[in-house]
């Protein structure tokens, strides 16, 4: 069983590594993805729209086949690692930018009125006034959303990616008599120690935001 945890633990880092760069992604690609959704120039708007439910409508595992085996630039090809980051990453952005509109769309309409009052530009009052205010609204669904993809990220181990679901997959095929289906328990109580404390933190968030709501 050692064996089996430390096999499942060499895992443990690109695992981390995907689900931290692909969310990373998101919060960074999700904050043009919103501005370009509450665009009022209506045909970029609905563009983007259509974009954002076509990322979301279609499997993670799909996304990362197309990236890996039919993304090429010339004779090079992304590597595992690469498309794994990306795939998912462009899929954060989809579902984030949606968890910012709905952060923004919770500010009072009043908190606008009064930064233009105040004779602050459009733009000014935007970064200044509304971005913290939903920021802070939506930081439950995206801690929620995190730990979502941390387990989300074990799908990167279908196009190589040595995380702990491959290096679980590969332990037990070399061990086929003893190791059976143990390194995957394994697995899946790292995932659990790592998943639990994020857990924990999304529940406190949201309790400390409904309080102070009140």
């Amino acid at each position: 069983m050692a064996d089996a945890l430390a096999a499942v633990l060499l895992g443990l880092p690109l695992t981390l590594l995907v689900t931290a760069a692909a969310f990373s992604i998101g919060l960074v690609v999700g904050i043009p993805v919103l501005l370009a959704l509450r665009s009022r120039f209506r045909p970029l708007a609905l563009v983007m729209r259509f974009a954002v439910d076509l990322v979301r409508g279609i499997p993670p595992i799909v996304w990362l086949f197309l990236l890996y085996f039919g993304v090429s630039i010339g004779t090079i090809r992304l590597d595992a690692l690469t498309a794994a980051i990306l795939g998912l990453g462009i899929i954060s952005s989809a579902y984030i930018a949606e968890m910012y509109r709905g952060g923004f769309a919770m500010v009072p309409r009043g908190q606008s009125e009064a930064a233009a009052a105040l004779g602050l530009t459009r733009r000014t009052s935007f970064a200044m006034v509304l971005a913290p205010q939903a920021v802070r609204t939506a930081l439950p669904s995206l801690t929620t959303y995190l730990l979502s993809l941390l387990k989300d990220s074990s799908i990167a181990s279908t196009i190589g990616v040595a995380d702990m679901v491959f290096a679980a997959t590969m332990f037990a095929r070399q061990n086929p008599t003893t190791a059976g289906i143990v390194p995957f328990f394994l697995a899946a109580g790292v995932y659990l120690v790592v998943s639990v404390p994020v857990a924990i933190a999304a529940r406190r968030l949201d309790a400390r935001f409904r309080k102070d709501v009140r």
